[in-house]
């Protein structure tokens, strides 16, 4: 997801607490519970969500007054600055080095393209990629948001033989397909429409803020599915333990 990767406006602490919630106390020990990742960390924290908005704020200016190479030159230069920040501040590498990695190669399209529009052309499509994976995930029952929460957890995939708990998941996997299919939607018009500018702005406005607004209904969605598997669980725990007396 990314899409993602799952980009957020919750206060980082409140957020983070809500996610760690996920994790069940009886099913881990301590130590690894505190060691396991929280879903807000895997994308980088919300400073490093927010960081990965700077270089577009300086490459559209940069690219209205001084043209397309130094607008080039100005994004790449600030996604180096922000890749160094996340190294001293020892956040997770995986963000920081996609971060830098993206902005590298968008600048490498717009400058391949000769045109400053370029630079959110990758963005655009593979928000359309993660909107038909998203979907099709939902279709064949292996709902992404699902997989990769549980992936991160490392549970295994257990949890598809849970019906109730498998909707919640396809809730919160849909929800990221609309955000996604809006993105490109959205986006792609602009492109077409030649409005860099606009483009610039509208990347920023359906980043982190509708990230930010999809992640409280992941977060509302794996607390009841997990919730769900949780008390399965437990019920079979309990009917196998009926059984051998």
């Amino acid at each position: 997801m990314n899409e993602d990767q799952p980009t957020h406006v919750d206060d980082k602490g409140e957020l983070t607490a809500a996610i760690g919630q996920q994790e069940r106390a009886d099913a881990q020990p301590a130590d690894s519970e505190a060691s396991t990742p929280s879903l807000l960390d895997q994308m980088g924290g919300l400073s490093g969500l927010v960081a990965t908005t700077l270089p577009i704020v300086v490459y559209v200016p940069a690219n209205s007054f001084f043209g397309l190479q130094a607008a080039i030159v100005s994004a790449l230069v600030v996604a180096a600055l922000v890749f160094v920040w996340r190294l001293v501040r020892k956040e997770t590498l995986q963000p920081a080095v996609s971060g830098f990695l993206g902005v590298l190669l968008c600048a490498f399209i717009a400058w391949i393209i000769g045109d400053a529009k370029g630079f959110f052309l990758y963005g655009i499509w593979m928000s359309l990629l993660y909107a038909v994976v998203f979907v099709i995930s939902i279709a064949v029952r292996w709902p992404a948001v699902g997989v990769i929460w549980k992936g991160i957890k490392g549970d295994g995939f257990g949890w598809r033989r849970y019906p109730r708990a498998r909707r919640y998941y396809d809730v919160a996997t849909l929800a990221w397909s609309l955000v996604f299919i809006a993105r490109f939607v959205v986006q792609n018009h602009l492109y077409n429409a030649d409005s860099t500018t606009a483009l610039g702005v509208v990347k920023i406005l359906m980043g982190w803020p509708l990230t930010g607004l999809v992640l409280l209904v992941t977060v509302w969605a794996i607390r009841k599915a997990d919730g769900i598997i949780s008390q399965q669980e437990d019920n079979n725990a309990e009917s196998d333990g009926n059984a051998h007396e």
